[in-house]
């Protein structure tokens, strides 16, 4: 064929070595353990290795299984790394490693970002799977507080009126939403409002009958137990 022998540009390709593709499975593995524990800079060999010695244990023997549970006891949403607190952070940046296991309950996973004052992971009950969730007072969750009772911030602007030929000018009122609330129904037929953030043992989980999986090291994996556990309702 013709021109089928002329020369590449420099762009038009990349050479990899052999292992390539385990440095890759490597850096995925390394990322799903430590997450963003690294502060963005990637631990020395030595580093890395004395991250795992202390982490380790505590996923292993100490995990701690994060649900969306309606009424019934159903595991609606079983919570990963990535699904989003109230307060607007992922759960993967809460306290999801414990040298021991709190006594009191329910246990409390308190966010880690700088500046946020969320006590514990609330999820966000979305029915759109993309875009946050607005309130019942259709404010949006930005707008609201980021620890309970999560009450609107927003201000209304009030009409203006005349009274005696005068014009009185708009107010500005607070939004009287007692808390977030996002105005849908789960697909287990129950107003999402009406399910709780669920912390639980392992011991506590397997009482409940739910499966617990096997032991595993990577970071704030919640109530993830297997690619079922993608699927929402249990």
């Amino acid at each position: 064929m013709a021109g089928s022998n002329r020369g590449r540009a420099p762009g038009d390709y990349i050479s990899l070595p052999p292992n390539a593709a385990a440095h890759v499975d490597a850096y995925f593995e390394y990322r799903a353990i430590v997450g963003d524990d690294d502060g963005g800079n990637l631990f020395s060999p030595e580093e890395y290795d004395a991250y795992k010695r202390r982490v380790l244990p505590m996923r292993l023997h100490n995990r701690l299984y994060v649900s969306w549970v309606n009424p019934e006891g159903m595991d609606c949403i079983l919570v990963g790394p990535q699904h989003k607190c109230l307060c607007r952070h992922k759960f993967s940046e809460h306290k999801t490693d414990f040298a021991n296991i709190p006594t009191e309950r329910p246990i409390l996973i308190s966010c880690r970002q700088a500046g946020c004052r969320c006590v514990s992971f609330e999820y966000v009950a979305n029915a759109s799977g993309t875009s946050d969730p607005n309130c019942r007072c259709k404010h949006s969750l930005d707008t609201h507080g980021t620890r309970p009772p999560y009450t609107c911030q927003k201000s209304i602007v009030s009409h203006s009126t005349k009274q005696n030929k005068i014009l009185v000018f708009n107010r500005r009122l607070d939004c009287n939403c007692s808390g977030f609330r996002a105005p849908f129904t789960c697909t287990c037929g129950e107003p999402a409002y009406k399910h709780i953030t669920l912390v639980e043992t392992k011991q506590e989980r397997e009482q409940r009958g739910h499966p617990t999986g096997y032991a595993t090291p990577y970071k704030a994996m919640g109530g993830l137990t297997g690619f079922s556990s993608l699927a929402e309702g249990y």
